[in-house]
């Protein structure tokens, strides 16, 4: 597993700057995408919602965190890669970053009122799903909302030169059933799912899938 997640991070190292340059915004995003994040967003600032900062895992350059800071959220960053890091603190400096693995959170017990692992998934083994899925619940507050984006699919694929210089990156895809089983074996409740066929260049469907974390009694 250590030998995956430090290839990975070295393949993001090198490509951050162009990923920052390529992949600004929400354009990357459809329609449907943007109205997930905006649900999301929504959901959290409800009245019976539960306190606290919306964690986004696996954020990259930040430019989802600071959509989610847009939107009205507490929103924090967590990404294993250093050079995507200092993009992400670079352009966003009024939003806090942090370096964090999946598998293995640097955040307490029940800390966060929403996370957000937007294609953060890719790059785990199927066999470390479960974990990454129990972390994710476990840093959830009761009532709190976890929203996943991710391609559809199966097996292991090579992510080669996607973000200009020539990286290859070791990806994984799942089905959306795939999805909803490793949500509900943590202990979250499905509230929407969502899946699309391609657009434009991609070469999948892409999925969404909402949860929430029951609160206790």
């Amino acid at each position: 597993m250590e030998d995956v997640l430090v290839a990975a991070r070295a393949g993001y190292d090198a490509v951050a700057a162009d990923y920052a340059r390529l992949v600004t915004g929400l354009g990357g995003e459809s329609e449907l995408e943007r109205a997930m994040l905006a649900v999301f967003a929504d959901l959290l600032q409800r009245e019976d919602a539960p306190a606290g900062p919306v964690a986004d895992l696996g954020c990259g350059t930040g430019r989802l965190t600071a959509h989610l800071h847009d939107l009205g959220l507490d929103a924090l960053g967590v990404d294993p890669s250093p050079g995507m890091l200092a993009q992400a603190r670079a352009a966003h400096p009024h939003l806090p970053f942090s370096t964090g693995t999946l598998t293995a959170l640097d955040l307490p017990d029940a800390s966060c009122a929403g996370a957000l692992s937007w294609y953060s998934l890719l790059h785990l083994p199927p066999e470390h799903l479960p974990t990454a899925f129990a972390e994710l619940a476990r840093v959830l507050r009761p009532g709190g909302l976890l929203l996943l984006g991710f391609h559809v699919g199966s097996g292991h694929r090579v992510i080669s030169g996607a973000y200009g210089p020539p990286v290859d990156l070791d990806a994984w895809d799942i089905t959306l059933e795939t999805a909803v089983e490793l949500a509900v074996g943590a202990g979250l409740q499905v509230h929407t799912r969502l899946q699309r066929r391609p657009l434009g260049r991609e070469k999948r469907d892409q999925a969404s899938l909402l949860c929430h974390k029951p609160r206790r009694g």
